[in-house]
Formats: C-alpha cells, structure tokens, sequence
C-alpha cells in the first residue's frame, strides 16, 4: 500500500469507516497525516483512532447536514470526502423484489452519496479545492441477476459521478469513483454462496481484490496527484471490466 502522500493539515471524511473498504481507506488517509472523521449508522471499531467518529445516518438530510456541521465545529474543514457506506441488499428476482427492499438499497447507496455531496460540496468551493472519492461497483456498469436494486444503485453512482464531475470541472474540486469487483470484506457475507461463486468466477485474475488494493487507488484519489482526472470511473475488478 502506497502511504506517501502527504495529507497533513487535511481533513477527510469517510462514511461507512466503521469496517470494509472505508476502514481500509480511513488508515491509508491517517497514514498519510490527515485527521479522518468517520461517519457511520455503526460503533466506531475499536482501536481505530478517528479524529472524530459520528453516528451519522447518510439517507437522512438532517442527520448529515447536523454531521458536516459537527464535523466543521470539531475540526475546522472538510477537504477530502469518501463515500464508502453502502450495502448489497436483498438477493432476488426483480419479480421478488419489495418495493421497501428496493428502496432501503438506493436510499443508502445512491442517496446517501448524493446527501453527502450535496452538504460537503459548497464547504469544498468555499476553500476552492477538494476531493470526493466515491465508491460504485462493478455491477454499476455490468448488472448483476438478482442484484438489480445494487446494480442499479451503482450505475447511479457512476452518473452522479460524471455529473458532479462535470459541474466541478473548472474548480480544484476533483471527483471520481472507484468500481470494485468483488473485495474481501464483510459485505460479501451478505451475498449467497451461489452468488458469490458465480461472481468470482467472473473475475480473471482468479481471486477477490483486497481492501489495502482499493484503499490504495482511493489514497491517489484523493490526493493533489489526481489533478487532472474527474468524472471518471476507475476499475479494480481483476480484469472482469470489459468497458
């Protein structure tokens, strides 16, 4: 894992940082010097030594706008925001498919990121610079049978994305997502055996990516050496993306 980049003086938002990838990320970026506040509907992990841990839930407005405000009173700034919270939902036919079930999936997943851009962007064009790393999936641009609430929810996050990419573009604001195949974490245990195995083999390098992998990526993300790519989508999927 690349822990160069110097992130001193900086302060980073991670949602979801209480376990899988964002925990991943929240070391990388605290490795490199930045104070990381986590935000997330779970207990802040033992032994991680957040800046500031708020129990935050991101389909809520009023839950993160009262979030960015603690975390600007406690810490100052906001110049790096992860969007990392996130769940598979239920596995099912769409025919299956509660419209609850739906709902609770891209409430978390797509509003969720939308909620936290919303509130953290004129934070970010007050100071004139920023990076947003959001956290789609392969599915986003692929569809997964049985996942269409997940696939759907990324493919939302892609576009978001390249929208809110698009509108920064003549700023110092940078923002990109990361699309993972499937990554060793707790989240696969959300998934059935037979869907996990029909997703791995997918995957031609022949095994899941590891969370110091995307953490790695994000780290670049969210540094000033990403200067010049936004809007982008950037796979980590073993050599499964084929677009």
């Amino acid at each position: 894992m690349n822990t160069s980049y110097d992130f001193r003086g900086r302060v980073a938002v991670v949602t979801g940082g209480a376990g899988g990838i964002g925990q991943g990320i929240a070391r990388v970026l605290r490795a490199g010097g930045a104070a990381v506040c986590n935000w997330d509907h779970a207990a802040q992990p033992a032994g991680e030594p957040y800046a500031l841990s708020l129990h935050v839930d991101v389909t809520d407005e009023a839950s993160v706008r009262t979030a960015v405000a603690q975390t600007l009173q406690a810490l100052g700034r906001i110049d790096i925001l992860v969007n990392s919270a996130g769940i598979v939902g239920h596995v099912a036919a769409v025919a299956e498919y509660t419209l609850a079930q739906w709902r609770q999936v891209l409430d978390i997943n797509l509003t969720g990121v939308f909620l936290c851009c919303r509130e953290v962007v004129p934070h970010l064009q007050a100071r004139g610079s920023g990076r947003i790393v959001n956290l789609a999936s392969i599915a986003g641009k692929e569809g997964n049978p049985g996942q269409a609430a997940y696939s759907a929810s990324k493919a939302g996050v892609i576009a978001l994305t390249k929208s809110l990419g698009k509108e920064l573009a003549r700023t110092d604001i940078r923002v990109n997502c990361i699309a993972p195949a499937m990554v060793a974490t707790p989240l696969l245990d959300q998934m059935t055996e037979a869907k996990r195995a029909e997703n791995f083999a997918k995957i031609p390098v022949g095994r899941a990516g590891t969370v110091e992998e995307i953490a790695a990526l994000a780290a670049w993300l969210a540094s000033d050496d990403c200067s010049f790519c936004t809007g982008a989508v950037f796979d980590a999927s073993g050599g499964r993306a084929t677009y």
